[in-house]
Formats: structure tokens, C-alpha cells, sequence
């Protein structure tokens, strides 16, 4: 009976050993949802684009990007409404844009329609996969700052084809330093300094990474392989950095247009000229990375 006794308690101790490491481990590995900073306004205007869109779900993920970049002209440029505080939350702002946000958006609106799922809660779950490193928000770092590096982690996640090399590109080393040497210029990185390091990780590992680019002269002579709703990154010949510009291409009769949130415009709009043209003048503009939605 003694025996029986031991062996039944042993048991239980076992299970409830067993037990406790599980929940250990479960609340160990659970995923914390990010804090979402949204107006009313926004919810508003996103809900008017599903609406609006939903019907075209059965268009490619980069023509749906085209038609939703095109429903957001005239839309103020602002710059820096991700950075409205120094702790890092997932914000979503429609009135107002960048040239990333504009992409970001876009994409994330074009994929919830996709998804046959055009809810509020998933739009957020794009955006976030889109916009952080892996997928999760996980502190001011985890966001992609520099596009050469959205570049290659949203085509890891199955999201976008880096298509540059594929259309004639050409070797292109990347050297990134910017923000670890300005940390001035981020309020983030100015109020915690620890994150620098960080940063400096962060750009040691993406400029060991591969690119390939389309020089600005050679444009022209690649335009038939450019898909309407691609999107572009402007490859910057300013010391530390990669890209200074991003946007969504079209065609025009036969040329390449740029759809964009221009600062020297002041809102969301087209260029007059195509793209290979547009850029000639540019001193700091070394050529393009193409991009591809899924």
C-alpha cells in the first residue's frame, strides 16, 4: 500500500513537472501583439478602399498595387509619421505620406484584398509582416530601415521577387553606415543611444548581402521587362546609404512611368516624363532596384 502510494505521488509529481514546463515554455514563445496607433479617419479610409477594391481581387498583386496607388493621389506628402514617438508601434496613417509608407501601404492593401480576408485585422497583420524584420514589430529595430534590407527580407517571407538581376542588372555593392554615424537625425536613436550598436550589426550584415541594379542610363533599354504595379527603389550614391527614394512603376505608351509620394511635389502624384528621363538630371541617382509583389 506504501509503495502504491509513493508510485502515485511520484506520478503526479512527474505530470505536474511536465505540466509547468510546458507553460513555461508556452508563455516563453507567445507573441506579443503590437501596439496599433490609428485615427478613425484612417480605419475610414482603409474600409473604403477594401470596398472599393475588393472586386478586383482576381488581378495580379502588382496591377491591384497600381490601381490602389492610383486611388491615393493627391494624398499630402509628410514625412517621418512612423517616428511621432520614441517607442516603436505599428502606425497607420493614410492621410498622410511618405515615399516608403505610400509602398507599404499599397502592398499591405493589395495583399488583404488578395487574401479573400479584407478585414481591418488582417490589413495590420500585412503591414507588419511587411514593414519589420521577419514579420514582428520588436522595437524601433526591428523595422526595415534601409529598403536595400525590405528588399531582401520581404522577398525571404515569400512577399516580393527582387527582379533587377533578372532584367539586365548589374553588380552593386552596398556600403550602409548612415544611421549609426547620424544618430542624431533619429529621435530614436538620439533618446537611446543603445540601440546603436545594434544598428551598426544590422548594416554590417546587409552590406555583406548581394544587389543588383539597373543603371539609370540603361533604363530605357530594359523597360519591356518592367510590369505595371513594380516597385522601384532609387539607388543613391550618398556615403552610408542605399536608396532615397521609392515608388511604383507603370506603362504609358510603351514607357515606364513613376507613381509616387514626392516631397518637391507635396503629395502623391505622377512623374511628366518617364522614369529613364526623370532622372537624368539626377546628380545622386545612380540607377534602380525592381521589385515584384507576389
Amino acid at each position: 500500500m506504501c509503495c502504491n502510494l509513493r508510485s502515485v505521488m511520484m506520478k503526479i509529481r512527474i505530470l505536474l513537472l511536465v505540466a509547468l514546463t510546458f507553460t513555461v515554455s508556452l508563455f516563453a514563445t507567445a507573441v506579443v501583439a503590437p501596439k496599433i496607433v490609428v485615427t478613425d479617419k484612417d480605419k475610414a479610409l482603409l474600409q473604403e478602399k477594401l470596398d472599393k477594391f475588393s472586386k478586383d481581387s482576381l488581378l495580379s498583386t502588382g496591377e491591384l498595387i497600381l490601381k490602389i496607388g492610383n486611388d491615393f493621389k493627391v494624398t499630402p506628402y509628410v514625412g517621418n509619421t512612423l517616428d511621432i514617438n520614441t517607442e516603436e508601434n505599428l502606425i497607420i496613417n493614410l492621410r498622410e505620406l511618405d515615399c516608403t509608407t505610400f509602398v507599404e501601404n499599397c502592398l499591405a492593401i493589395a495583399r488583404t484584398i488578395k487574401s479573400g480576408k479584407a478585414t481591418f485585422e488582417r490589413f495590420t497583420g500585412e503591414l507588419e509582416k511587411i514593414r519589420y524584420r521577419n514579420g514582428r514589430l520588436n522595437g524601433y529595430n526591428s523595422r526595415l530601415h534601409y529598403f536595400g534590407e525590405w528588399i531582401k527580407d520581404n522577398q525571404s517571407k515569400g512577399i516580393v521577387e527582387d527582379v533587377s538581376n533578372k532584367l539586365g542588372g548589374l553588380a552593386c555593392p552596398v556600403v550602409l553606415n548612415f544611421m549609426s554615424t547620424h544618430p542624431d537625425s533619429y529621435p530614436q536613436l538620439k533618446a537611446n543611444t543603445v540601440l546603436i550598436d545594434e544598428i551598426k550589426k544590422i548594416e554590417i550584415q546587409v552590406s555583406a548581402k548581394p544587389f543588383f541594379f539597373i543603371p539609370k542610363d540603361k533604363i530605357a533599354l530594359h523597360e519591356k521587362g518592367i510590369m505595371d504595379g513594380d516597385i522601384v527603389a532609387l539607388v543613391t550614391r550618398i556615403p552610408g546609404m542605399d536608396v532615397s527614394h521609392v515608388g511604383i512603376l507603370y506603362k504609358k505608351d510603351g514607357r515606364v512611368f513613376l507613381l509616387h509620394a514626392s516631397l518637391s511635389g507635396g503629395e502623391v502624384g505622377t512623374t511628366k516624363v518617364p522614369l529613364a528621363e526623370y532622372l537624368k538630371d539626377s546628380k545622386n541617382t545612380t540607377g534602380i532596384f525592381v521589385v515584384r509583389a507576389k
